[in-house]
């Protein structure tokens, strides 16, 4: 109404780069999208590794101080900008990691993202659960099916097997017939590694794990490596390795330099590739194609998102203390 105060919205920023506590809920004034955006409506927002990356600076690209920050969010889409198809108001959707971290953020009551980046999920999916499907299952897909083909039979190898990510590879691995090697530090999450359909669990506090690649594979080596964590790790990796395997390495969580293989790569013949799922986003093929197979997986009830634990957004610093601690299964979601 003419005279009225603007519209506010509380929206996480952090002011400078750090721990959890950077984090802060800033009341900032309603966003308006503009050309080839639009507005959601948030309902609920799925955390990521990348974000704690993103917020210490130590991620692919820099904040922008204040920065906002996230990627995943679900909720209803609002207002479009310029150039939007206006059907897209009223609509359930939830966004898609295909922007840069330092462009935009999703963390907040409302958030503006472009239309690019969001997606419709099937019906049957709560709003906790349609924030944790993008970012695992495209990065898993890409890896696992786009580069690697992996098929009935092939032996994969899946590290960080407890994040949302590592579970996502675990259940694309058991819908396209290939065997699924969880790998986990403390035998905490064997059981439910195992319940989430791991074929075998490694926990390498306990175990060796080349050694018990080979006695699983019988003495072949896993032919698809799915890494998020580099770093002196990789020696191990690239020995537990099929002949003419692949490494995919699409994170850096050891924090620590990561030395390269050239023995084994050479005596192998192995492939070991950088990647990150903005090789499936950036190709609009390649996208289309993904988002189908998610969308049909999850509509069949085949993958279903793992919620670990949620929190509301007034205690974002928490959620983020908590994904820092390593103690999840699956998603940290917060509700809005």
């Amino acid at each position: 109404m003419p005279g009225a105060a603007p519209a506010t919205v509380k929206i996480v920023r952090f002011h400078q780069t750090g721990g959890p506590e950077v984090l802060q809920l800033d009341e900032l004034p309603l966003p308006e999208p503009a050309a080839g955006e639009v507005r959601l409506r948030i309902k609920a927002i799925g955390l990521n590794r990348a974000e704690v990356m993103f917020r210490t600076g130590r991620y692919l690209v820099e904040p922008k101080l204040p920065s906002k920050i996230g990627y995943e969010a679900s909720g209803t889409v609002e207002s479009v900008g310029p150039g939007v198809d206006q059907s897209w108001i009223g609509k359930t959707v939830s966004t898609v990691p295909a922007f840069p971290a330092n462009a935009y953020g999703v963390y907040g009551e409302a958030a503006i993202v472009p239309v690019g980046a969001i997606a419709a999920y099937p019906d049957r999916l709560s709003y906790e659960e349609g924030t944790s499907i993008w970012m695992q299952y495209l990065t898993a897909y890409g890896a696992l099916i786009q580069q690697g083909h992996a098929a009935k039979g092939d032996f994969v190898l899946i590290t960080a097997a407890s994040s949302s990510v590592g579970i996502a590879a675990i259940e694309i691995a058991k819908a396209e017939g290939a065997i699924s090697i969880a790998v986990t530090r403390t035998p905490v999450k064997k059981a439910e590694l195992l319940a989430l359909g791991a074929d075998y669990v490694i926990v390498t506090e306990e175990e060796d794990l080349v050694a018990r690649v080979k006695q699983i594979t019988s003495g072949k080596g896993a032919r698809i490596v799915f890494d998020p964590i580099g770093g002196k790790g990789l020696e191990s990796l690239a020995a537990a390795a099929a002949s003419s395997g692949i490494i995919f390495e699409y994170g850096a969580l050891a924090s620590e330099p990561t030395p390269f293989p050239l023995f084994a790569v050479l005596g192998k013949h192995l492939t070991i590739k950088g990647y990150t799922l903005f090789e499936v986003v950036g190709d609009p093929a390649a996208f289309t194609k993904a988002k189908q197979y998610v969308f049909d997986h999850l509509a069949a009830g085949v993958f279903k998102p793992r919620i670990d634990k949620t929190f509301p957004l007034g205690r974002i610093v928490e959620a983020h203390r908590y994904m820092e601690s390593n103690a999840q299964i699956g998603k940290i979601v917060i509700t809005v």
